[in-house]
């Protein structure tokens, strides 16, 4: 069915020279690499994972082409471009189109039909409608597609024409799927019968954490491993022949929530060597890409292909599995996979004519003004020097605890806030100030909570938060990089920049310092509030956000802390609304330097 809801089929929209240009351009000769065998077909298996609202090559918050440092492009609408003329040159009957997760969160394009014009409400959502023109067979659940709760989940999983699966996603009642567990596919390979694929759906269990405003009460998750145990040989019983796990799920053993939970959230590649009869995993969840990873399983010796193709719609994976027939049953005897890159073909026109008006809909909504700065304030320095912008951001945060405590017993604690540089590109310019400008500081969809500390906790916090700093031998001057991003045991590619939480207060200034000469969790010096050193035993009251507070990064005491607000509000919102309601932005009004990084007790300086 097209979005209109009349038969289109399976038919192929690139013409045969379109087709093989695509592919050239994508440096991909477009012909299965096995060998013709007449007991041997291959069957196609692309990927998307992450897409995260992205349908256009489109940056919503620059108003212009995406653009990175390495040439990237995303989208939907460039991945169809890709899937069109591989299914032209493999047979259209002979792929299969899979979706990882993480989709219908992530721009403001998600943003605006999830809160703005909400599909709750009756309206379409725009990655509904280009995966259901692209024609998905299956998708899994990402993590971020609880973030802004079940009803609207619910409401997507209505509207797209393929099944939503997460075999580990149980109601929280009577521990029955919540989603459908998996899905098998008939494909006519030209055997004596159609081969049986067997797609199950799981995903990594931080959501409960993440999102438990959403779903504590309503939904349980539980560990990637342990349900493929149980459902492998279900889908196996039903009658697959092939099995392919859709895995929300980084390859490598990892996690970012530490202990709250007794399941890693990355171990796609540890699922794929122990749980027997699995023969692809598609990976996600860490926005990175790995073409192809053959690992063996532990019982069976049987090798798994594993394939993660990089997010946002950057890359389409390409799998190709060669299939014996041996009697009545099929086996996968060999396999490959590669990504392709969206970045090397133009946008399929059936996709970006169907969603132009939500697109400019959306444009138009970030662009509109709602306010005035009355100078520029940029987040590009945030990482290792006190900003504005940060501070921006705590005080819109802070104030708004502040005024949902008052007449609680809490009113006249002090109120501290901690906000992250999520966007090392965020700048506010000085004059008018658009949606999109206030959008850019804060882009991803948390909403504001506040906890309660005492100040040796709150030192705690911060010793964790610097452990973003890496060691430094003198005052430098030393360029960015060789100061941020530390790696370590969780993180050993390098601390995210939204891992690195800068604290300020709102009544009065909270000062300190960050000794980088000093041992890793001793860095914090010279702690003071009201410039009296913190009280070890006092109360704070501490605006934070979701993710962090539900213990994402892995900070200290958030399992314990006492929870004195949660209206389940976005801070993006809150930011917003407080410049449409204060008219301007007056950096002089709230800025002052309440941290700096040091060596032994010496200004550090970094090159500009």
């Amino acid at each position: 069915m097209d979005d209109q809801g009349t038969t289109v089929g399976r038919r192929t929209l690139l013409g045969g020279a379109a087709a093989a240009s695509a592919l050239t351009a994508a440096g991909f000769a477009g012909a299965p690499t096995f060998a013709a065998k007449p007991n041997r077909r291959t069957l196609t298996v692309l990927g998307t994972t992450d897409l995260h609202g992205n349908v256009y090559n489109w940056d919503y918050y620059r108003d212009a082409p995406y653009d990175d440092a390495d040439g990237n492009d995303v989208g939907l609408a460039k991945i169809a471009t890709l899937v069109e003329a591989l299914r032209h040159k493999r047979g259209a009957k002979r792929t299969l189109l899979l979706d990882n997760g993480d989709t219908i969160q992530g721009t403001p394009l998600a943003y605006y039909y999830a809160r703005i014009k909400p599909i709750t409400d009756g309206a379409k959502h725009p990655m509904a409608t280009a995966m259901n023109l692209m024609r998905f067979d299956a998708s899994v659940v990402g993590n971020h597609e609880f973030n802004y709760g079940i009803p609207t989940l619910r409401a997507y999983e209505q509207q797209i024409r393929f099944p939503l699966l997460g075999a580990n996603v149980h109601n929280w009642d009577d521990g029955r799927p919540a989603l459908t567990p998996y899905v098998i596919r008939r494909v006519d390979l030209g055997f004596h019968r159609p081969v049986k694929i067997g797609i199950l759906g799981l995903t990594t269990p931080g959501s409960a954490i993440w999102d438990k405003a959403n779903v504590e009460g309503k939904l349980e998750f539980t560990g990637i491993v342990e349900q493929a145990r149980l459902w492998v040989p279900v889908v196996r019983r039903a009658g697959a022949d092939v099995v392919i796990v859709l895995s929300h799920s980084g390859m490598d053993l990892s996690s970012s929530y530490g202990d709250a939970l007794p399941y890693p959230e990355n171990t796609s590649e540890r699922l794929a060597k122990v749980v027997p009869g699995i023969d692809m995993v598609l990976c996600g969840h860490t926005h990175v890409d790995i073409p192809e990873r053959i690992v063996k399983n532990k019982r069976t010796d049987n090798k798994v292909l594993l394939t993660q193709p990089m997010r946002w719609g950057m890359r389409l994976a390409v799998a190709d599995l060669e299939i014996e027939r041996k009697g009545n049953r099929f086996e996968v005897v060999r396999r490959n996979a590669r990504t392709l890159n969206a970045n090397t073909v133009k946008a399929d026109k059936r996709i970006t004519k169907r969603l132009r008006k939500p697109h400019q809909k959306v444009i138009a909504y970030v662009n509109s003004v709602i306010g005035t700065a009355a100078e520029a304030m940029s987040a590009a320095t945030s990482r290792y020097e006190d900003s504005a912008a940060m501070d921006f951001i705590n005080l819109v945060q802070a104030q708004a605890v502040k005024a949902a405590l008052a007449g609680t017993p809490d009113e006249a604690l002090p109120v501290l806030s901690i906000a992250a540089p999520f966007n090392r590109e965020a700048a506010i310019p000085a004059g008018d100030v658009s949606v999109r400008d206030v959008a850019g500081l804060y882009i991803f969809d948390n909403t504001l909570m506040a906890i309660k500390l005492t100040g040796a906790q709150v030192k705690d916090y911060l010793e964790k938060s610097v452990e973003y700093f890496k060691p430094v031998d003198g005052t430098g001057p030393f360029p960015p990089d060789d100061v941020t991003n530390a790696p370590t045991d969780a993180a050993p590619d390098g601390t995210p920049d939204y891992n690195y939480d800068i604290m300020g207060g709102l009544d009065a200034a909270l000062t300190y310092d960050i000794d980088l000469g000093k041992e890793v969790g001793s860095r914090i010096t010279g702690l003071a509030y009201d410039g009296q050193p913190l009280d070890d035993a006092g109360e704070y009251v501490i605006a934070i956000n979701n993710y962090r507070q539900s213990g994402g990064g892995g900070f200290p005491h958030m399992a314990d802390a006492p929870v004195v607000y949660n209206a389940q509000v976005e801070i993006r919102q809150l930011i917003i609304d407080w410049v449409t309601e204060q008219g301007e932005i007056d950096p002089a009004s709230f800025f002052t330097t309440d941290w700096r990084l040091t060596y032994n007790g010496e200004p550090i300086q970094i090159q500009r």
